[in-house]
């Protein structure tokens, strides 16, 4: 039996008093994180007329928080590598038809679609992080226009200080986004330290991701 964090069920361990003791004890587990084995007398614990005992095994299935990745650049590549080592599902996005050559991560999905096409196609909840580094910074803000209205835990663009403002005054000027929706975008993105190579700018990301994610849990 599979039971979610709210409460709803799929499946069932036979329904009444046991099922609906265990569905307590499966929400204490998923809160705590850790697996647990329990164990009902039907006769005493629960006034079940049937007797006996049941023992069950709980254990949370916590969901990998996925990470849209717009750009396969130097940057990009290296962001997909080092998240997926740290347990995030990593989806890399990029349309130029040269984009992947030579680049093998089995882990990581490849979606070679131009950025509006993909994102219509993307599964967008709250445990989506959606990191903007394309060719384009016209592609940049299309991208970002479009992702924040989607339901994400994190969103963030790469860029200088000075692309960042050009940025904001053309996201509000054309009304795509208003300055509460701005603050809530990390751009420049990433936790600020002296990076300088592209492997180091997506360590820089990568912190970021992480604090955010542990930072829900």
């Amino acid at each position: 039996m599979l039971v979610y964090a709210k409460g709803g069920i799929e499946g069932t361990i036979g329904g009444g008093a046991l099922e609906k003791a265990v569905i307590a004890q499966a929400l204490e587990v998923l809160n705590e994180k850790e697996p647990r084995t329990v164990k009902h007398n039907l006769v005493a614990d629960l006034a079940m007329c049937c007797g006996g005992t049941v023992e069950l095994f709980i254990e949370p299935v916590m969901n990998k928080q996925q990470v849209y990745i717009f750009g396969a650049g130097h940057i990009g590549k290296s962001l997909a590598k080092f998240a997926l080592e740290l347990d995030f599902r990593v989806t890399l996005i990029d349309a130029r038809y040269d984009a992947f050559q030579g680049f093998s991560l089995p882990e990581c999905t490849i979606v070679q679609e131009h950025h509006t096409t993909a994102i219509e196609q993307l599964n967008f909840n709250e445990n989506s992080y959606i990191v903007i580094l394309t060719h384009d910074h016209a592609f940049d803000r299309e991208v970002l226009a479009l992702c924040s209205k989607r339901e994400h835990a994190y969103i963030g663009m790469v860029g200088s200080e000075r692309k960042v403002t050009i940025a904001r005054k053309n996201l509000i000027a054309s009304g795509l986004l208003n300055e509460t929706e701005l603050e809530e975008i990390d751009m420049p993105i990433g936790i600020a330290f002296a990076a300088v190579t592209p492997a180091e700018i997506a360590i820089s990301i990568l912190a970021k991701l992480i604090d955010t994610r542990n930072k829900k849990q």
